[in-house]
């Protein structure tokens, strides 16, 4: 597969873009480049190939469902365990995922489709859902940021 493509999927949590290329995804949602995007990964292998995970945080790591969590070194990571979303995400192993909306918008499905180089379908077709709960770990703390 191709890093530069941005594909359109639903994902566990709402309907987003995924890539491997972060400056093709800030040119559509026209964001500053400097703020950063999740990184959706199919695996705890993964996640391990981006960052060490403090041990006081690898059982969180481990079970968190629709959960991303911010790591010391300022990575906003998730591990992906719907089956769904996690079908195709494993053809790729990884990518930076935003929502599919304008930026400050709420889900626009034509904005979508014409700013989407792939779409991928399911069979449930696209939905907006709640979006995914935002950890931030420290070294020894953790809070809830969303």
């Amino acid at each position: 597969m191709n890093p530069a493509v941005v594909y359109l999927v639903q994902t566990d949590t709402t309907v987003g873009f995924l890539s491997q290329s972060d400056d093709r995804l800030s040119s559509i949602k026209t964001r500053r480049a400097k703020k950063g995007f999740i990184i959706s990964v199919c695996s705890l292998k993964i996640l391990k190939s981006f960052i060490r995970v403090p041990k006081i945080h690898r059982k969180l790591a481990r079970r968190a469902k629709k959960t991303t969590i911010v790591y010391p070194n300022n990575l906003a990571i998730r591990v992906i365990q719907d089956r769904e979303h996690l079908k195709f995400l494993e053809k790729i192993e990884w990518a930076y995922s935003t929502s599919s909306n304008p930026s400050g918008k709420g889900f626009d499905e034509i904005f979508a489709k014409d700013r989407a180089d792939v779409i991928i379908y399911n069979k449930s077709g696209f939905s907006e859902k709640n979006p995914s709960k935002i950890i931030k770990c420290g070294k020894m703390s953790k809070r809830r940021l969303r």
